[in-house]
Formats: C-alpha cells, structure tokens, sequence
C-alpha cells in the first residue's frame, strides 16, 4: 500500500481529500502545517501534496527542506494550492515539485494526478535499479556515460534510442509490445504514436549493422532482442 503525505492548514480540505485518498487504498498521513511536513516524514511517504499558504513554514520553503534530505530527493511532491499564476507554478517546480495543482479540483483528477506521478516515479526507480554497464553479445553499454560500443566500436545514439536499446539489453528474450516500450521509455503522460517505436528500432538497426537481426520483430505484438549463445 502506496502511503501519502497530505498537508493543508484547512482541515475540513484534508479530511475531505484523506477520505478519497484512502477510498483508492492509499494510506494517508496528515499535516497541518509547513513544519510538520517535515516531521512527518519520519512516516516515509512515496508521494507527498502540500499546500503553498501554510503557518510556521509555508510549502515552498518546505518543499525545499524535503529536497535537500537524500532520502527523499526524488519522492514526487505535489504543490495542491489556491495560490494563482504562473511565476509560483515555475518558482513551485522550480524548488523540485513534481506537479502543481490549482485548486479547486475534483477528488477524481487529483487521484488521477496522484497516479500518474507514482508511476513516474516508480519507473525512475526500476531504472535507477538497473546495472550501470551491461554486456550483451557484441553489445556493450554504460549508462552513467551514454555509451554504446558495438564489437567494441562506440556508436553515437541519441537518448531515446540509447533507452530502448537499453532497456532491450537488460530484458533479454522477452516480448515488448510498442504500448509497453512507449510507457516504459517515453512515460505515461506523454502523447506519442506507436509509430514512434518502430521509427527508433530501424535507427537502433541501422547502427547495430552486422546484429541488426539482434532486435526481433514480433508480427502484430512488438519487439524483444534474440537471445545470444
């Protein structure tokens, strides 16, 4: 169960939005103001939604503070606040929010919202997990670099291909269809076709020359990358 840091100086706001939360199986930690923000994250949250306009520490300042503990640099943070226009939506994300929200919204978007950036960061954390350098057949990779070597030849690859490149490389064997590649590699938020995969596997090929045939299309599914004896 997903756990939620929720701080709001309005109490009858909190009560109403812990309800929602945790009619979705959220479990919901409560705050009410800027300072125990920062207390209560002793309670370990995986996503936290603060209010700007807060007593003792207003949320900016909070969301600061947050950052800076290595724990919980990139635990995603949720500006929720009546608090208008663009220059505290940019100072807001700015300070290392992941998303601001104007108030008022529905309990429906705010959870939707709520999703979308557990995803985002559950899919930075799978990533984050994976081997820095990964050897597969004349295929060779080191992520903290960007580099790519192809029988021992480097090979420039913009970011995305490197990405699907990568992700193949440590999934050898297994059938990805374009929806997954898609969510895995561009995220679930951003609107692109399945085209868009089709169009980097050809490019990832045209550089894998001689092991093109490394990267197997699956007929009406998607891609895996053939297994090597």
């Amino acid at each position: 169960m997903k756990k939620i840091l929720l701080v709001d100086d309005e109490k009858d706001i909190v009560e109403f939005l812990k309800y929602n939360l945790e009619q979705e199986d959220y479990e919901v930690v409560v705050g009410y103001d800027g300072e125990e923000a920062l207390e209560k994250l002793d309670e370990t949250p995986d996503l936290i939604i603060l209010d700007i306009m807060m007593p003792k520490l207003d949320g900016f300042e909070a969301c600061k503070r947050i950052r800076e503990k290595k724990d919980f640099e990139h635990t995603p943070i949720i500006f929720l606040t009546a608090k208008a226009g663009e220059a505290n939506e940019i100072k807001g994300l700015e300070l290392g929010a992941s998303d601001y929200i104007q108030k008022p919204i529905s309990p429906k978007k705010l959870i939707a919202r709520v999703k979308s950036n557990l995803r985002k960061a559950e899919s930075f954390i799978n990533y984050k997990s994976q081997p820095v350098k990964v050897k597969y057949g004349p295929i060779e990779i080191d992520k903290e670099k960007y580099e790519v070597y192809i029988d021992g030849e480097k090979k420039i690859f913009p970011r995305k291909e490197f990405e699907v490149l990568y992700f193949l490389t440590n999934n050898p064997g297994r059938v990805f269809g374009r929806e997954i590649l898609l969510k895995e590699i561009w995220g679930a938020d951003v609107y692109v076709v399945d085209r868009t995969v089709d169009v980097h596997v050809r490019k990832i090929r045209e550089k894998l020359e001689n092991h093109a045939d490394l990267i197997e299309t699956i007929k009406g599914v998607g891609y895996r990358l053939k297994s090597v004896e």
